[in-house]
């Protein structure tokens, strides 16, 4: 039953778009390409619009997606500045411990 509420479904599809076409041929009077025209001029404004709001919102991520970049090279910038400073910490302990031991093996 599934298989034929498929096959129904695709021979729907296939008159609908039959339908349009027959209809988009079958115009005959300057009434019936007028009321075409107007049809086609509403989709026409409609995509507009659509394409307008999709920029936008690719305009608002792109710029969210720099911001977030930004932040992520001060990340890093601050990371490395931290590791430097403890590896200078380290190696002035590691000094520290070396002068230590020199003067202790001395007594």
């Amino acid at each position: 039953s599934a298989q034929i509420a498929d096959l129904q479904q695709k021979l729907l599809d296939a008159d609908n778009g039959d339908r349009a076409k027959q209809r988009w041929d079958s115009i005959a009077t300057i009434l019936e390409a007028k009321c075409a025209l107007k049809y086609l001029l509403g989709e026409l404004v409609s995509s507009k619009v659509q394409e307008s709001k999709l920029q936008s919102s690719l305009e608002q991520s792109q710029a969210s997606c720099s911001d977030v970049q930004k932040m992520l090279m001060e990340e890093r910038n601050h990371t490395a500045e931290m590791e430097t400073a403890f590896q200078n910490q380290i190696l002035v302990q590691e000094q520290q411990h070396q002068e230590k031991v020199k003067h202790s093996s001395w007594k």
